[in-house]
């Protein structure tokens, strides 16, 4: 340090070069000395927790990156997942609609058998009720008919038939007359 006060103290006493051109030796040689005595206790001193710093902080970096990295791809896995349920959900909500649709169509097609099956027998039983009908007026209407045949042939005989001898001869005269028509 006493040198540089005497530097000092030779500046004050002789004032610097008066141009820029002009080379100051001591001031060089002194700006050359306070350069590489600060630049050597800037490597000793400094550099070092800076350095240390600085690569710590780069590798705080280089992990947040590769842990932001692992998170992208959980996160693109789980997009994939997802998306891949969703369809999922959407084709089983397809079949189920399908599946409704197919027994609902079932449904109504057992519904419309049973109803045409329900019609045909009520049908069968209105036929079969008309023949029966039909059947007992005509047994009547023969029964009828022989009893006004025996009356009206008692009338022209004068006496009264009642032999169901008489009655089956003209029973099988109007079944001869019925298969005729």
């Amino acid at each position: 340090m006493p040198g540089l006060l005497a530097l000092i103290q030779e500046a004050e006493v002789h004032p610097g070069p008066a141009s820029p051109f002009e080379v100051n030796f001591g001031l060089f040689f002194w700006t050359w000395v306070v350069f590489f005595a600060l630049m050597y206790l800037l490597k000793k001193f400094a550099w070092p927790p800076l350095l240390k710093a600085t690569v710590e902080r780069e590798k705080r970096i280089q992990a947040l990156l590769e842990e932001a990295e692992q998170r992208n791809k959980e996160a693109n896995a789980l997009l994939v997942e997802h998306e891949k349920l969703l369809a999922d959900t959407r084709a089983k909500a397809h079949t189920i609609v399908a599946e409704a649709k197919a027994v609902a169509e079932k449904e109504r097609a057992v519904a419309m058998e049973k109803t045409r099956q329900e019609q045909e027998e009520l049908l069968d039983r209105a036929r079969r009720d008309i023949i029966a009908e039909r059947d007992r007026a005509v047994v009547e209407l023969r029964r009828e008919a022989v009893d006004l045949s025996l009356a009206a042939a008692s009338k022209l005989i004068g006496e009264r038939l009642t032999s169901e001898t008489d009655r089956k001869i003209v029973q099988e005269y109007l079944a001869s007359l019925d298969t005729r028509h």
